[in-house]
């Protein structure tokens, strides 16, 4: 009953498709099962070996064919976790640690008060602590030695009010420290995020959203607390020297063998370090291709559920988290081994205090004071020594981290405004392509080539062609997100490479197929462009969109909140309201880019006309696959390879050209068999 149910319907599709002028090929106008192309499984491709000697192969996961699971839940045959998406990432950061250092010293250079103030009271908290020590001295040799309480008292009041003071100091200390911690951080957290926003729309489709996001937060971290720690390294180096110079004073001989660790301490240090920072470097990177895959799977959950590979994605997770997991046991080997060494030499000193110390006590070559106050500094110095190895391990973090950042902002923006460029003039909107070459990066296949086009001022071009024949790329052109690699587009008669890109693209309105709404009220998602808006021109916008009556139905109508993405709401309602955000906008032109394909086609006759409203007396390109949003055109173009091979009407098309037929049947096909659950479902599940 259920294949008779999709035949009679794939039945009434058909009748309908061929009734508006389509003309389906001869193996689908025929009903019945029997007839329909059977689509086999997706051939499997031979693995690529992108990871060189050394990498580590990977098992394909079973029970899906890998051509029906999107792009980043395919999992490839091999892999070198070395090597992750954006290459140029990982070049750069094994290319110059200098960067990483610069970019914390720049960053710091605005903020150098602050910092400042910081390590000064952490200088004088260091004072503090190295003034108790020679105050117990003199209590001990001129009060207890000499049976003075009254001495003692006054010595025992006056290491009071030190320690009191080392409190308040260790507090204010702490508080600017951290204050210019999260300041630093937040000067370059907005620093990054703008020129993130600058950058191009080609770095975006190289780099994953995660790894940015990683930067953003894990590494930004990172440098907030080496800033922290920076009052609190100098106060111990400070410490480490007032103590040394005092003992030196008191007892140069003891005091050479109670510090005869500090080289030691010096070499394990700088060992450390150099063999830490390559683990430090794999754990952030890693750390960043989790991010991805978290984020990922996260924004993908409807398609991972839709496919039931919850599995497949289960496992891309554990086989990231268990590089993050080897990359930091591969740090926790190196801490095992040489923290244990910063912490044993420091008590060296103590043992050599005791011993050689006691004995100068015994034979009165020292007083008892000077012996206390040895073994108080060789405990004092314990925990400055101890830190280093933490010090040592955040600061190769914050290098790390820095370097990754400094990668990000030394990527120049590709598009930028010329040094003479111009503020755009008034005009209506006449688009023009003059001999186009353009190609997605050096050494690609050309997608465009010898374009050209004219788009006559207040008319609509309906852009029709195969997948891949260059129909998008001509609409991402206009508002100049990309470069030609060739000749000019036009606006107005002006290049749109010598007017300001911001200017440029507020007389331009794109609605893109993948619609992406922000969780925010609907009224806020309309009012995007311009949130000066006022609710009568949100109304607005969104009734030549078709968006108003729905809008109107939900609780609490303009006020509703969407949730992330919009996924509340329909494909076609997500789209509806998009349009309306470009149509508040009110741009010059109007680049509509499959802008209805998400509308179910028994209710796309709803926003026809709205749409038909809206195009009237404005530029728009529309680029699109079903006849009935191609007919709203005044004129269509067909592309073929990159190429104009036809214009006209769609009723001329039609008629007249076999390639116009062969792509909306195409089209239609293709549509037809999404929409058939027997034509597809099995071959999910194979």
């Amino acid at each position: 009953m259920q294949g008779l149910r999709h035949q009679r319907r794939g039945q009434v599709r058909r009748h309908r498709l061929e009734a508006g002028g389509v003309r389906l090929p001869a193996h689908r106008r025929r009903p019945g099962l029997d007839r329909l192309r059977r689509r086999g499984r997706p051939r499997r491709r031979r693995p690529r070996d992108r990871g060189g000697p050394g990498a580590r192969p990977r098992r394909r996961e079973r029970g899906f064919a890998p051509g029906l699971l999107p792009r980043w839940l395919r999992q490839p045959e091999v892999v070198d976790r070395r090597v992750k998406i954006s290459d140029t990432v990982d070049r750069i950061e094994g290319t110059d640690t200098r960067a990483g250092w610069r970019l914390i010293a720049d960053t710091l250079r605005p903020r150098r008060a602050g910092v400042i103030a910081g390590v000064v009271v952490g200088l004088f908290w260091s004072f503090s602590k190295v003034g108790v020590g020679v105050l117990l001295q003199q209590a001990i040799d001129n009060g207890i030695e000499r049976d003075d309480m009254g001495s003692l008292l006054v010595w025992a009041i006056a290491i009071f009010v030190v320690g009191l003071l080392s409190a308040v100091l260790t507090g204010s200390r702490r508080y600017l420290a951290f204050r210019e911690a999260r300041l630093v951080e937040k000067r370059l957290r907005d620093r990054l995020f703008a020129h993130v926003q600058r950058l191009h729309f080609a770095y975006h489709d190289e780099v994953q959203a995660g790894q940015l996001m990683s930067r953003g937060n894990i590494d930004l971290q990172h440098l907030q607390n080496f800033v922290v720690m920076i009052p609190l390294t100098i106060a111990n180096g400070m410490t480490v020297l007032g103590v040394t110079v005092i003992l030196l004073i008191i007892d140069p001989l003891l005091a050479v063998l109670s510090l005869a660790a500090l080289p030691f301490i010096n070499v394990v240090a700088k060992v450390f370090g150099s063999r830490l920072f390559p683990s430090v470097m794999g754990i952030q990177r890693e750390s960043a291709e989790l991010a991805s895959v978290v984020e990922e799977s996260v924004a993908g959950v409807r398609v991972v559920k839709g496919f039931g590979a919850e599995d497949v994605v289960r496992g891309r997770l554990r086989r990231t988290a268990d590089d993050v997991y080897r990359e930091s046991m591969n740090a926790s080997k190196i801490r095992s081994v040489f923290l244990p060494a910063l912490e044993l030499l420091p008590n060296i000193g103590l043992i050599t205090v005791l011993g050689v110390g006691g004995h100068r006590v015994i034979n009165d070559q020292i007083t008892l004071g000077s012996f206390v106050l040895f073994n108080f500094y060789v405990v004092l110095l314990i925990w400055p020594l101890r830190m280093l190895g933490m010090i040592i391990a955040n600061g190769q973090r914050a290098s790390a981290a820095a370097q990754r950042v400094a990668e990000v902002l030394s990527t120049d923006p590709v598009i930028v405004d010329r040094p003479d460029a111009r503020p755009l003039h008034p005009g209506r909107g006449e688009v023009r392509f003059e001999h186009v070459e353009f190609s997605y990066g050096d050494g690609s296949i050309p997608v465009l080539h010898d374009f050209d086009l004219v788009v006559e001022a207040g008319t609509s071009v309906a852009l029709v062609g195969a997948t891949g024949c260059g129909k998008s790329t001509v609409g991402r052109l206009i508002p100049r997100f990309y470069e030609v690699d060739s000749g000019r587009v036009l606006l107005d008669g002006v290049d749109v490479c010598d007017v300001r890109v911001a200017e440029l693209r507020r007389a331009v309105g794109i609605v893109f197929e993948e619609t992406f709404l922000f969780s925010d009220s609907i009224a806020a998602n309309i009012a995007f462009a311009d949130p000066e808006a006022s609710m009568d021109q949100i109304r607005t916008a969104a009734r030549l969109a078709g968006a108003d009556e729905f809008i109107e139905a939900l609780e609490h109508g303009y006020d509703s909140v969407i949730g992330e993405r919009g996924y509340s709401l329909s494909g076609g309602q997500r789209q509806r309201i998009a349009i309306a955000r470009a149509i508040l906008a009110d741009p010059r032109v109007l680049i509509l880019d499959d802008a209805t394909s998400s509308v179910d086609p028994t209710k796309e006759h709803e926003i026809r006309d709205a749409l038909a409203e809206v195009m009237e007396g404005r530029t728009t390109i529309v680029i699109a696959h079903r006849s009935a949003t191609i007919a709203l055109a005044d004129r269509v173009v067909l592309l073929d390879e990159g190429r104009v091979v036809a214009t006209g009407t769609h009723d001329e098309l039609l008629a007249t050209n076999a390639r116009y037929r062969e792509v909306l049947a195409a089209a239609a096909l293709e549509e037809l068999e999404a929409a058939e659950p027997d034509a597809g479902t099995p071959e999910v599940r194979a």
